[in-house]
């Protein structure tokens, strides 16, 4: 990155008469002013503090330190899940261990994909500490009526038709929206197999990363999100290209399960860009391992990888939306431990 400001193209050339250095070298120091200013932007997420690093009137020694200094979730899961057992780790093994959830009392809470799994349960802790519960489904469910829920139905992701119906039915802005409502391709995809189904990614990738778009596009354009409001975008760790070195090894394959979470991913870090000067807050979550109908194919690997019941999951989700702020805005966290996962 080229410096551009009189002043440092003055340091430079004196440096340059003083020191003899060479162009390549100027290069470099060019760089690492560079990378030191985009370091400084990252946020650093340890326990369950995130804070902003220090200031460029503060900056550490050297780029490769200020990196190092974030701490990131682990890739190896059977590992990870062994590290939290061996250090007593009580954010990951115990979620009531930090859990408040004194905060969703009286918040209009907004859950797509609510009539099953994850989101069921989390549609569960939230009425039951005192949230006022919208649910937005394609029909209506009994469970979710015997909790009291407001029911939008008929409001299908992908339709773009239907997303008039939050302005409709919605008679006040929400407090905190979480886009779970999610698809997911059982039989594996491989080029080498000839098994790639591409109606099949492509719907993928419409629910899992337009989707969330869309409903979160409609509610703002309805006035429904305002200062203050919270956008929890489940995704997953499937999602992280680095992960896919560790978690797919060599293999590969299943293109549009991976590629509709990296594109949910993208279009999360836009809309938490984007939205930050209204005040409205996005939080990319992976909900960590559920035992779910949609995990159930890999039962055998459930108490290896540490897979929690729903309930769990869904306290260790409402955990992070409590800790959601402009500062950090845009982060991709797991949810299991707290930590960040790189894109």
């Amino acid at each position: 990155r080229t410096l551009s400001n009189a002043a440092t193209h003055r340091r430079h050339r004196r440096l340059m008469s003083i020191m003899k250095v060479n162009s390549a070298t100027l290069l470099k120091m060019s760089l690492a002013f560079g990378l030191g200013a985009v370091a400084n932007a990252l946020v650093i997420r340890s326990g369950g503090l995130r804070r902003a690093l220090p200031s460029a009137s503060r900056r550490p020694a050297s780029t490769t330190t200020r990196m190092a200094a974030i701490e990131y979730s682990l890739p190896d899961q059977p590992a990870r899940f062994a590290k939290q057992k061996a250090e007593g780790d009580q954010r990951a093994l115990n979620i009531d261990s930090v859990y408040e959830p004194g905060f969703l009392k009286g918040k209009r809470v907004l859950v797509t994909g609510a009539n099953r799994g994850l989101g069921l349960a989390m549609a569960k802790e939230l009425a039951a500490q005192g949230a006022v519960l919208i649910t937005a489904c394609r029909s209506a469910s009994a469970e979710l009526e015997a909790l009291g829920a407001q029911q939008i139905l008929g409001i299908d992701v992908t339709d773009d038709k239907c997303m008039g119906k939050f302005g409709e039915e919605l008679d006040a802005p929400v407090d905190i929206v979480i886009n779970n409502a999610g698809y997911f391709y059982g039989p594996v995809e491989q080029v080498t197999a000839d098994s790639c189904n591409f109606d099949e990614e492509m719907k993928m990738i419409d629910i899992c990363a337009v989707g969330p778009l869309r409903i979160t596009n409609a509610l703002y354009k309805a006035g429904k999100l305002g200062e203050g409001s919270k956008v929890a975008m489940i995704t997953s760790q499937g999602g992280s290209i680095t992960w896919r070195d560790v978690q797919n090894g060599d293999e590969g394959g299943d293109y549009g399960h991976h590629m509709s979470k990296a594109a949910a991913n993208m279009m999360s870090k836009l809309l938490a860009q984007e939205l930050k000067g209204k005040g409205i807050m996005v939080s990319i979550l992976h909900p960590g391992f559920n035992k779910t109908e949609m995990t159930k194919k890999y039962e055998h690997i459930w108490e290896i990888e540490g897979a929690v019941d729903p309930s769990v999951g869904a306290k260790r989700v409402m955990h992070e939306i409590s800790l959601m702020s402009l500062d950090n805005t845009g982060t991709f966290i797991n949810c299991e431990d707290g930590l960040p996962i790189p894109w």
